[in-house]
């Protein structure tokens, strides 16, 4: 799994790799000093997790954010070394899945990194598996596609899927497009219920609206309402 530093400061960026390693070996780490670097790296790694300073130098890291956000699905957590209730607000409000305070305490970072202990189990296919699906999820992905381009069995891939992620490769994509969904919904008020349901990969609006209350227990519609108007 790729994983993506951000710190204009090389001695906070080699301590975070240091400690992240030590519980992830397996991760592969790219370092950036500002969100030109970043930006670069981007374009040429697919990445799954990226911890980004806010005081970065140029661009801040609440604006690199909003452009990482925009361009890949990638979990995003801030750096900071303040403690500013608008900070977190506005980290919170464009995506950030969380936020931790420099200096970084390692209980707290293992802590944070909890949820991930499972990915960070994954083999190789697996990890490519699921980066085809985050980044193709719109198309008309099937297993047997998926196979093809990572290269192995499609009885396979669905066996060592299951075992892996915990759930079928159906399950996890209706999933994913779901939630996908569920961000469209509140960022995007100009796109309708049908266009929401298309961009997120589902042939029948009836049955995207179908999964996403089951999901839910409300319709698109009524989710949105009450997401936007809080």
């Amino acid at each position: 799994m790729n994983i993506l530093l951000v710190d204009d400061e090389p001695i906070e960026l080699d301590q975070l790799e240091y400690l992240i390693q030590k519980k992830f070996p397996n991760w592969n780490f790219f370092k950036a000093q500002d969100a030109s670097q970043a930006l670069q790296i981007i374009k040429k790694h697919d990445i799954f997790l990226a911890f980004l300073d806010i005081q970065l130098p140029g661009k801040s890291g609440l604006e690199l954010a909003v452009e990482l956000s925009a361009k890949r699905d990638i979990d995003l957590i801030m750096v900071t070394a303040y403690q500013n209730f608008e900070y977190v607000q506005t980290s919170l409000r464009i995506g950030v899945v969380d936020y931790i305070t420099k200096p970084v305490i390692e209980e707290e970072l293992m802590n944070l990194l909890k949820k991930y202990e499972r990915i960070g189990s994954y083999s190789a296919q697996i990890v490519m598996a699921l980066q085809i699906i985050q980044r193709d999820y719109s198309e008309k992905l099937t297993l047997n596609y998926l196979a093809s381009k990572i290269h192995i069995n499609s009885a396979y891939l669905s066996r060592k899927f299951h075992e892996e992620v915990g759930m079928g490769f159906s399950e996890y994509l209706n999933d994913y497009r779901l939630r996908q969904a569920q961000k469209m919904l509140v960022e995007n008020s100009d796109l309708n219920i049908s266009a929401i349901s298309e961009k997120c990969g589902f042939n029948s609006q009836h049955y995207f609206s179908q999964m996403f209350r089951k999901m839910t227990g409300q319709s698109p519609r009524d989710y949105r309402l009450k997401e936007t108007s809080q």
